[in-house]
Order: C-alpha cells, then sequence, then structure tokens
C-alpha cells in the first residue's frame, strides 16, 4: 500500500469521524444524518481510488513517515494534550475541545506540508486552522455551532483533501 494513498486514507477516516460526531443539533437531525452518510460515501470513495491507483510507497524516494513526521506527530500531542488541560483550567464547554482539535489537526498538516516539501496539504491545513480558531472564538456567543463549524466543516475539510489526493495519484 503506498504511504500517499495510507495519509489520504488516515485523513478520510478522521474527517468521517468528525462529521459523524459533530453533526447534530443545533442542526436539523436530517441534515446530519445527510451529512453523515455524504461522509461514509466520501470514505468509501478514498479507499476504491486508493486501491484503484496502485503505486511505491515512497513520496518523491523520501519515507512519507519518517523523522520529520514522527516530531510532527509527537508536537501535535504534546499541544492537544496541553489545550485540553488549558480549556478544563478556563472551564471552557466541551466544544471547545473540537476547536482546539481542528485547530492543531490544521496546524499538523501545515508543518507536514513544509516538511515534505509539498504544498498539496498545505490548503488543508490553513483550512482546519482557520476552522479551529472560528470555533474557539464562538465559545462565548455562538457556543452550539462549534461542532458544526470546528468538526463538520473540519471534517468535509479532511474527506475533500483526502479525494483530492487519491484523484491525484
Amino acid at each position: 500500500m503506498r504511504q500517499q494513498f495510507l495519509g489520504a486514507l488516515i485523513g478520510a477516516a478522521f474527517g468521517t469521524v468528525f462529521v459523524l460526531v459533530n453533526s447534530g443539533a443545533p442542526l436539523p437531525a436530517a441534515i446530519g444524518w445527510v451529512l453523515r452518510a455524504l461522509a461514509v460515501l466520501a470514505l468509501a470513495a478514498v479507499v476504491v481510488l486508493g486501491f484503484r491507483a496502485g503505486g511505491r510507497p515512497t513520496l518523491d524516494d523520501r519515507p512519507v513517515f519518517g523523522p520529520s513526521y514522527r516530531v510532527v506527530v509527537i508536537a501535535e500531542v504534546v499541544l492537544l494534550v496541553a489545550g485540553f488541560f488549558e480549556l478544563s483550567l478556563l472551564e471552557a464547554p466541551v466544544e471547545g475541545n473540537v476547536a482546539w482539535i481542528a485547530t492543531i489537526v490544521g496546524l499538523h498538516f501545515v508543518a507536514l506540508a513544509s516538511a515534505w516539501k509539498t504544498r498539496s496539504i498545505l490548503v488543508v491545513g490553513a483550512v482546519l486552522t482557520v476552522l479551529g480558531v472560528v470555533g474557539l472564538a464562538l465559545l462565548g456567543s455562538a457556543t452550539e455551532w462549534v461542532p458544526f463549524v470546528s468538526g463538520v466543516l473540519s471534517g468535509a475539510t479532511l474527506l475533500g483533501g483526502s479525494l483530492y489526493g487519491v484523484r491525484r495519484a
């Protein structure tokens, strides 16, 4: 299995989880179920397209999941845990967690775009970061919309980026 496909599959899986978990209120139930179904269909499309593409497990003869990837992931985990702790200390609503996750996952993609010297994931990273920050800003005034903005829209961004990635392969 190519590492690029594996990366797209991981992104699509997390995107699907973002949509499945966050497609509740204040969205009408029917819209939530449609969004969930579309996310599962997008994940299935990533799987099918990825397996059809085949190929080698490298990105320009460099390992995709090498040392730079590991450093980025370790930093991501540390920032996630520290942020959850800080949100807890600030007694922020639980919806803040999804906004924080979107922010840090977005920064993760921005860092990987630099480490891998590829721009294909930079847009995804920037969009996720913005959606996470917007969600954090909404915590005081429109908390009920944070799961949609930072969860559903981030999930859709991950799924769209994954589809784009496997279609290009």
